[in-house]
């Protein structure tokens, strides 16, 4: 009787996280290699990015608010003084 557990056999899942670890480290190298360290782009930087974009996109919608408030005054405005020319009559 053979007191050897089970053969540690390589299953498919293993050689393709294998092949994926490996081509991850291939495309880090040639990154760094290709834009240099300090042009990295890093979890920070692409935070700070998005940081950036939501604000921007905040003032954009507080100016589209703005106008949108501008076009809403100047139109009531218009219509009262069409209601001072033409006083409505009362039957």
């Amino acid at each position: 009787m053979s007191t050897n557990g089970p053969s540690p056999t390589i299953g498919l899942t293993t050689i393709s996280r294998t092949v994926a670890s490996l081509a991850v480290g291939v495309v880090h190298t040639l990154e760094r290699a290709v834009v240099g360290d300090g042009r990295m782009r890093t979890a920070r930087g692409n935070a700070w990015e998005a940081v950036c974009a939501d604000r921007a996109r905040a003032e954009q919608r507080r100016e589209l608010d703005r106008l949108v408030a501008e076009l809403a005054a100047a139109r009531a405005a218009a219509r009262e003084r069409r209601e001072v020319r033409q006083p409505q009559s009362v039957n």
